[in-house]
């Protein structure tokens, strides 16, 4: 029996930074050594005092529902972070908590695209965010970026793609794949377009350059996108926040009501204390990752490789390969195969990162050493490394 799917199904494409994992995933079952640098996943463990907070939780029967914007002791401790990071004087009652940010980006999009809408945004940027925009109905319009720039939008080229159908602009600072960040001259100039902006916050503290700004000291009608996955090593736990207006947090809720409830009861608890007592642990896992962070931007280069944009922030660097294959998903899995090191390819990103390859240092320091070796010895037998 044939079994039909929904337009908007067909319209997602896999996501290839998943499909190269899992392509390492059977090399690594058939006996090869594989070096993943393709997944933005934090190598650390979670601090101890949020597995400690957790199993009191569960010892205390912390399995029940919460309140569907989260427990109020999570959002007051948000709040306070907004205020002491920022300066930035939130309401409990403008978050909503739940299971990590993309169900929290599905319902905004919900919310605020009728069939047709329009959302801006950058090329290139998060390989899922069209397709969230698309599985809700609206219509993915995107701002070339450019080196020169930072890979980030400038609001002459935002209103070049503007139309009456636009619905908003996400910008994503620091960036996933550049780790660029919007200085707080661009978020100025974003906050004063007559859109909405939503603004993905999720590799927040985990800035090495720069001044770290929310869109929030700039306007307080934006969406954030925070969460614990990234800063706090909890990728697993599936912990995000949605910052939004007040006057419409009421219909943003009633979606989480009937679509999600609440997010985990325990994994709440471990939240807050994830807030309030753990500002030293991310603080030395940002050591850790400047330290990777620069050994990876000068091996990549000392390879051929074009880092044109140094990453100011997350756990990225998105190289320039086009002198060795033009076409980055074919150039990744070769490496793959060839080497055992697993990377995802710039296309994933957008056309503007086609023929560039996105690497993680989410990997011990030794790692990063060997993948450069085993990609050295590859473009030494492919006639591309320097002399």
């Amino acid at each position: 029996m044939e079994i039909p799917l929904s337009r908007r199904t067909a319209q997602i494409k896999p996501f290839l930074a998943m499909e190269l994992m899992e392509r390492a995933k059977v090399l690594q079952a058939q006996g090869r050594d594989v070096i993943y640098l393709c997944l933005g996943e934090p190598d650390f463990p979670t601090p101890a005092a949020v597995v400690a907070a957790a199993g009191t939780a569960l010892a205390e029967k912390a399995t029940s529902y919460t309140h569907s914007l989260g427990l109020l002791e999570l959002r007051e401790q948000i709040c306070h972070h907004y205020l002491d990071t920022y300066g930035v004087d939130l309401v409990p009652e403008q978050i909503m908590v739940s299971s990590g940010t993309s169900p929290l980006m599905l319902l905004l999009f919900s919310a605020l695209l009728e069939t047709g809408d329009e959302i801006v945004l950058t090329d290139p940027g998060y390989a899922c965010y069209p397709s969230f925009v698309r599985f809700a109905g609206g219509v993915p319009v995107t701002v070339p970026t450019t080196a020169v720039n930072g890979f980030q939008p400038r609001v002459k080229d935002v209103k070049t793609v503007l139309s009456e159908r636009t619905r908003g602009l996400l910008i994503n600072s620091p960036a996933n794949p550049t780790g660029s960040i919007l200085t707080p001259d661009d978020l100025a100039a974003l906050a004063q377009l007559s859109i909405p902006i939503i603004s993905d916050e999720i590799y927040h503290g985990l800035t090495y350059v720069g001044e770290e700004q929310t869109i929030l000291q700039h306007t307080r009608d934006a969406f954030v996108l925070g969460g614990f996955s990234k800063a706090y090593a909890m990728t697993g736990w599936r912990l995000g926040y949605l910052i939004a207006p007040l006057k419409i947090m009421r219909q943003l809720q009633t979606l989480h009501q009937n679509f999600l409830i609440c997010a985990n009861h325990f994994v709440q608890r471990a939240g807050i204390v994830a807030l309030r007592d753990c500002s030293a642990d991310v603080a030395r896992m940002r050591v850790v990752y400047n330290q990777r962070r620069l050994r990876l931007i000068q091996g990549l280069r000392d390879l051929g490789f074009g880092v044109h944009v140094e990453p100011q922030g997350a756990f990225y660097v998105l190289a320039d390969g086009r002198h060795i294959d033009p076409d980055s998903q074919r150039l990744a899995l070769d490496i793959l195969e060839q080497t055992g090191v697993a990377v995802t390819p710039g296309i994933d990103f957008g056309a503007g990162a086609e023929g560039y390859l996105r690497f993680s240092y989410t990997r011990p320091q030794e790692d990063l050493d060997q993948a450069l070796e085993r990609i050295a010895l590859y473009l030494q037998r492919r006639g591309c490394l320097p002399t």
